[in-house]
């Protein structure tokens, strides 16, 4: 494997969050530990941006930053590693590894600790982070949603470390049958690496979401759900995941420190998960190898709204 690009994309308007622009510190303080000469950036415009009628809140702003993110991937060598921002951040990354494979050749492993799986008229609160995933599928506005080869099929989508769903969200995933690998079954690192060979593919695609932790493990995080997995248990399923695919690309999103010192609290796990996405493999490394126990003994997917109303100041 090619050694990894790292595009850092800032984005905080997809965000729900009234703290949401604790998001450009926590990409910024990634940045600082990446490889300079290996790490380019998108200029995130300032500005929150204007829905323009789609119902996605700042979905001018969001629909510029993928524009620019798409001509950045266009240039860099695979592997690219995004560094968000919020989710919406890694949108033209997932699309550009879609298309720039065969046609259902990548698997997109969403952890995360939510489905991302809105569309806009489920949205409680219009914030484009609970849409992501859906406009990956193909249903979201002119601009963000993808398509023709660009599209991920739902076939091809494993949702992983998923422990709340909104009704809607769960319906959708019952519906279509995505597959959902639950926070306990990271017990077993193969786990992962058997839902994604369901799948039939040959790369993966695999997008963190920090929340898919436990609480416990990491502070940075706006909408934190308990139950979660320990950073064990992320990084040795990537590792297995790794071992067993190639690599189309990878992203790491929704650090939102308070502050600087607690950036770097919580800078020791993010750099283990970074770690196990770009560091070289050993024969075997992590394969098989069965990792501690989570943190709780209940990780179904609780039906309850994670995506909810947004505070005044984000409307």
């Amino acid at each position: 494997m090619s050694p990894a690009s790292f595009l850092v994309i800032p984005q905080w308007q997809g965000s729900g969050s009234s703290r949401a622009m604790r998001l450009i510190d926590g990409a910024e303080a990634i940045r600082g530990d990446l490889p300079a000469n290996a790490t380019h950036a998108v200029a995130v415009p300032a500005a929150a941006g204007e829905a323009l009628g789609t119902g996605v809140l700042r979905y001018s702003s969001l629909n510029l930053v993928r524009e620019l993110a798409a001509a950045e991937l266009a240039v860099l060598e695979a592997p690219v590693v995004t560094i968000g921002g919020d989710c919406g951040a890694d949108l033209a990354g997932v699309q550009h590894a879609v298309e720039s494979n065969p046609a259902g050749s990548v698997a997109v492993v969403w952890f995360d600790a939510h489905g991302d799986l809105n569309n806009v008229s489920t949205s409680p609160s219009g914030a484009f982070h609970g849409m992501v995933v859906r406009s990956l599928l193909g249903d979201g506005p002119d601009g963000l949603a993808a398509t023709g080869a660009a599209r991920l099929h739902h076939e091809q989508l494993v949702l992983a470390g998923t422990r709340a769903l909104d009704d809607d969200e769960s319906a959708f995933v019952e519906r279509m049958g995505i597959r959902v690998v639950a926070p306990d079954e990271f017990e077993d690192p193969q786990a992962l690496v058997r839902a994604v060979e369901a799948t039939g593919a040959t790369s993966v695609y695999l997008h963190v979401d920090l929340d898919v932790l436990d609480p416990a493990a990491i502070d940075g995080i706006g909408f934190p759900e308990p139950f979660g997995v320990s950073p064990e248990q992320l990084t040795d399923a990537i590792r297995a995941l790794r071992t067993r695919f190639e690599l189309a690309g990878a992203a790491v999103t929704e650090f939102a420190p308070e502050s600087p010192d607690a950036a770097g609290r919580d800078l020791s796990v993010i750099l283990r998960v970074l770690g196990s996405l770009t560091a070289p493999l050993k024969n075997g490394a992590a394969a098989g190898s069965p990792v501690g126990g989570g943190s709780s003994t209940d990780h179904r997917p609780r039906h309850l709204s994670t995506d909810t109303a947004p505070p005044d100041d984000v409307r």
